[in-house]
């Protein structure tokens, strides 16, 4: 199956959006991948990817705490494919932060990231997006269903982004454009195995003895949901938040 529509990712060069980008190209999506200079992760290698599963991708700087660089990433998207039918808010950011030794400057950092970069980056694709198009933010287990210590600011921009996409959802639905949440369980990216700020190799271990599928998840599961959520076979679905963890937040305590 071939498709002519194209795609804006956030976050496109590790981890989940990388993994969206190829699943993507899958089915002939064409992706404008954004990638943030600072990050260690070579963008090359999700055109690679991309090239490999037969898909086309154009890769740039973003920075999502700026209004130019989102609208330049959906007008990317018009000037080199000539359209705009997805968008997926998927950049972020984790750092681990007591809350009484949490900086002002820390927590708006956060927030500027993970929850105002994803208003500004499906700000940006509602000015062009096409009728009958979608989009998808990336929340995250830990405030959006769980707490967790040392993170408040991480947990309370992530539990933003549901809300967020419930009033996008009612906005747009006039103009047959969709919007939904995921909210992604542990899942093994280059941040989650971060053992500075989140669990690092051996705490996933550990966390998945709980998961009751037994394992973390796979940034290609997510892809693929969201790949979903985009598509015409979800064509009646939007304003919602869909969890897939593993079996996590509906497991009986052991």
């Amino acid at each position: 199956m071939s498709d002519s529509r194209v795609a804006i990712i956030t976050g496109a060069a590790s981890g989940i959006g990388q993994a969206l980008a190829v699943a993507y190209a899958q089915i002939g999506v064409a992706v404008v991948g954004g990638y943030f200079s600072g990050d260690p992760y070579d963008p090359a290698e999700t055109q690679r990817a991309v090239a490999e599963a037969g898909g086309r991708c154009v890769m740039t700087p973003v920075d999502v705490r700026s209004a130019d660089d989102t609208d330049a990433l959906a007008a990317c998207a018009i000037e080199r494919f000539g359209r705009l039918d997805f968008a997926v808010a998927n950049a972020g950011l984790l750092r681990q932060a007591p809350l009484t030794e949490m900086s002002d400057q820390q927590w708006y950092e956060m927030i500027d990231v993970d929850l105002t970069g994803v208003m500004r980056t499906l700000r940006a694709a509602a000015r062009h997006i096409e009728a009958n198009g979608a989009m998808v933010a990336i929340s995250s287990i830990a405030g959006g269903v769980y707490g967790w210590p040392e993170h408040a600011h991480y947990a309370a921009a992530k539990a933003g982004v549901p809300g967020l996409c419930r009033a996008i959802a009612m906005e747009l639905a006039p103009r047959g454009v969709r919007c939904n949440a995921v909210i992604p369980g542990l899942i093994e990216t280059p941040q989650s195995l971060d053992a500075k700020n989140s669990l690092g190799p051996e705490g996933l271990v550990q966390a998945a003895r709980s998961i009751p599928l037994r394992r973390v998840g796979r940034p290609s599961e997510i892809a693929t949901l969201v790949r979903f959520l985009t598509s015409d076979d979800a064509s009646y679905i939007t304003g919602q938040t869909i969890v897939a963890d593993g079996g996590m937040t509906v497991s009986w305590p052991t």
